[in-house]
């Protein structure tokens, strides 16, 4: 291929992100050229409303792939937490790059840590996952919907509408804007369990041989590994991107860690384990896992916590 198409979002972290690839293509495959084509998704225009509110999946890609599909564009690059564990047909996760920190963080202009939020403190999150880990440790907590990119987040912050907001940690560093703040608190994987394919970016193309072939060098085996886990769980609960699901798989040698978390937004109910499996288990724990967590009542909170959204 002598040109590759990007459908990107135009926010300033979907434009990094697809400069990125942009660059790693170019090294990898001299005398090909990359070119962005920008585009607004449903998640980016409607912007006075929860996402979970909003329905449906893929409020961030949607519009990208219908210009794959009709051959306007060759590839997207989305943050792995915001692509649905199912495809249209005629396109594919084709590549997921090595992961930023996983971790959620903490954004505050006066409180370095979370333990110092006073009682009833104002947080910014859309997120139910987040929003459900927060009010299990501190249920006194006023938690606010955040919507808009990471900039208009952080004025907001600067304003104070907010005593503290709380990011992606990927974002934070990918963007380089721990200058731009005063504290940054990251959650440990005991206090705040990530989204799946959180930190990774994942490449989506059309079903052709030639696009396949020539982004394959992206991927990265260790988050291969530990995403397939990730999305493995979330697909057979059939839990989409709006809803409270945390899960995060770390390899370490030949021995991965996982923590997950269903329940409620409200954090009143939830289901939680921690668990340690050697590597060659990685195809199947995550739909394992799954199983065990229906037994335990997991599709009925996530039903509960469509409702309550």
């Amino acid at each position: 291929m002598k040109e590759i198409k990007i459908a990107t979002r135009k926010s300033i972290l979907a434009l990094w992100q697809s400069e990125h690839i942009k660059a790693r293509i170019e090294a990898q495959h001299k005398g090909v050229k990359v070119v962005l084509e920008g585009m607004k998704t449903k998640g980016d225009v409607i912007l006075d409303t929860p996402l979970a509110k909003i329905g449906g999946k893929g409020l961030f890609t949607k519009e990208l792939e219908d210009s794959m599909l009709k051959g306007e564009t060759d590839i997207a690059v989305h943050s792995l937490k915001d692509v649905p564990v199912v495809f249209p047909e005629g396109l594919k996760l084709a590549a997921i790059c090595s992961r930023e920190d996983t971790r959620d963080a903490m954004i505050s202009e006066k409180f370095a840590k979370f333990s110092d939020l006073p009682h009833g403190a104002k947080v910014g999150t859309t997120s139910l996952r987040r929003k459900m880990q927060l009010l299990i440790m501190r249920p006194d907590l006023e938690i606010i919907s955040l919507r808009g990119n990471v900039q208009t987040r952080l004025r907001k912050l600067k304003e104070g509408e907010f005593d503290a907001i709380i990011l992606a940690m990927a974002g934070i560093n990918r963007l380089n804007i721990k200058a731009e703040v005063a504290h940054i608190y990251t959650f440990g994987f005991d206090e705040m369990i990530p989204a799946m394919g959180q930190g990774a970016l994942g490449v989506e193309a059309r079903d052709e041989k030639k696009i396949l072939d020539e982004i394959s060098f992206l991927n990265d085996e260790t988050a291969v590994i530990e995403t397939t886990i990730e999305r493995d769980f979330v697909s057979v609960l059939e839990g989409g991107c709006q809803v409270p699901i945390g899960i995060s798989a770390r390899l370490k040698g030949d021995e991965i860690s996982i923590d997950v978390i269903v329940g409620l937004p409200d954090g009143s109910e939830f289901i939680k384990d921690s668990l340690k499996v050697s590597k060659d288990k990685f195809q199947s724990v995550g739909k394992e896992l799954a199983h065990k967590f229906i037994e335990k009542g997991a599709k009925e909170l996530l039903k509960r916590a469509e409702e309550m959204a």
